[in-house]
């Protein structure tokens, strides 16, 4: 089934109308016909909907019911730091897939990738439009958001402020998975997760000891070293799975 992406305010009083470049793909690319039905999510809700008008600058629908929310009942966050290629677009990808509210790039001492304010607008713009593809494809109530890059310091700082109750570092230098298991189980308990992951190189101890200051738990994977894409989408995996009672 088709899904899409609107704002609160374009639901109303048993309606839904879809403006912008979802009208075209509708009309022209998937050739809905009045009648069609198909999913809307907008401020957290899961709609079935079915096509009633098309015309050149909106499509509006009947509202038919609601559907359960796929999201998960606690939001993470996950703080990748950058990392080379197009691996970020990966992430990101999997990363919604997996469950994720947000993610956050965040520039590392031992990041390579160095973004200017130019190349940084392009790059938000892809990745934005990455999530929302992923969102769709996962059949998501949101959109997860792809914050600015932040520095380290910068990212470390919105614990607090943001209210992040389990804070999760992996890193490769500790030892032993008790740490980690009792993370794991403190997930059942938390509203907002925060995930921190190095970049090819790793985080620097500086950055490991500034993490521990603000509450930020360093945990192992195991005992094989993980590829930056490979370590985040395993840590938002094992959450997935004992936040919905999987484990």
């Amino acid at each position: 089934m088709h899904h899409f992406f609107v704002e609160p305010g374009q639901i109303r009083d048993g309606q839904v109308r879809i403006t912008g470049p979802d009208v075209n793909h509708m009309k022209n690319v998937l050739r809905m016909r009045p009648g069609e039905e198909f999913l809307v999510s907008g401020g957290g809700n899961d709609l079935l909907c079915a096509v009633e008008s098309l015309d050149a600058e909106s499509v509006g629908a009947r509202i038919l019911g609601e559907q359960p929310s796929r999201e998960l009942p606690a939001g993470i966050w996950l703080f990748q730091g950058l990392p080379k290629s197009d691996k970020m677009e990966l992430i990101i990808q999997k990363a919604v897939e997996l469950g994720a509210a947000g993610i956050i790039p965040v520039a590392t001492k031992n990041a390579v990738v160095k973004l200017d304010a130019k190349k940084e607008e392009s790059r938000l713009r892809r990745w934005q439009a990455i999530a929302e593809s992923a969102a769709k494809q996962s059949k998501r109530s949101l959109v997860p958001e792809i914050g600015r890059v932040l520095s380290f310091k910068e990212a470390v700082a919105r614990m607090d402020r943001d209210g992040f109750d389990l804070r999760l570092i992996p890193y490769e230098n500790e030892r032993g998975m008790e740490a980690t298991r009792e993370a794991f189980a403190r997930a059942g308990e938390a509203k907002r997760i925060a995930v921190f992951i190095g970049p090819e190189g790793g985080f620097d101890e500086s950055e490991v000891e500034l993490a521990r200051s603000a509450g930020i738990l360093p945990v192992s994977l195991g005992q094989r070293i993980l590829r930056t894409e490979t370590a985040g989408l395993a840590v938002l995996a094992a959450l997935m799975l004992r936040l919905e009672g999987g484990i």
